[in-house]
């Protein structure tokens, strides 16, 4: 695995950290460019590989392929998940009792499966990510706070999925969010989203996009103080 770490220099005071998972096509660009982000604002940010070597598959169903074993079972998504955490928390300018996760489409429910895992997180953030898990029970092991942004009229994730996640989350008595924007689909928080022309699937929408991150830095004001 060949990740990407981002931090500002002009501090030596340890800081939280964040894992950045990317979409089912691989540590790409959109990932990269949201853990920089996250160093601007203070974080120390690894970008996760997720396929290793660093690669980025263009071919939707090349990818499905691959995304579909680990959606069926969760345990490699974990162990992928926690073989970043483990890199991240021996950075030296990590506070390591100040931890979250974001992930986006697939990457986001890689950081609800971290957090179902039980890890020691204080917080997981998913943009348009999938939301059903096949280990629901594990909601349980949840010790952080969970926050999801999904676009109300995402095909990828009904009305239905939405509703069982909620209902995980209130068996697990989890502190949990989920925010939902009206008229918007999946991918919104990428701009490069329109090169697959399926508006009515995958679109980009700046004002969901300015609003989840908002939200996501709120969430993190309210999880590290910063």
């Amino acid at each position: 695995m060949m990740g990407q770490l981002y931090h500002d220099d002009s501090s030596t005071a340890p800081r939280p950290g964040v894992l950045v998972f990317p979409e089912a096509f691989g540590l790409g660009e959109h990932a990269k460019s949201r853990a920089e982000r996250l160093a601007g604002l203070g974080y120390v940010a690894l970008a996760c590989d997720l396929h290793g070597r660093g690669e980025v598959i263009e071919d939707l169903g090349t990818v499905m392929g691959l995304i579909g074993p680990m959606r069926a079972d969760p345990t490699g998504t974990r162990a992928r998940a926690h073989g970043g955490l483990d890199v991240l928390l021996k950075q030296p300018r990590v506070d390591a009792a100040r931890i979250g996760a974001i992930g986006f489409c697939f990457g986001g429910t890689m950081a609800l499966e971290l957090a179902r895992s039980g890890a020691d997180v204080a917080g997981v953030v998913g943009f348009h990510s999938g939301l059903l898990t096949v280990r629901p029970q594990d909601a349980v092991a949840i010790k952080g706070k969970v926050l999801a942004c999904i676009g109300a009229d995402d095909p990828s994730v009904p009305f239905d999925e939405r509703r069982a996640f909620e209902d995980e989350m209130r068996a697990g008595k989890v502190d949990w969010q989920l925010h939902v924007y009206g008229g918007v689909v999946h991918s919104f928080t990428n701009k490069a989203a329109g090169r697959m022309n399926r508006p009515e699937m995958v679109r980009y929408d700046a004002g969901a996009d300015a609003r989840s991150w908002a939200s996501m830095q709120a969430f993190f004001s309210e999880l590290f103080g910063t």
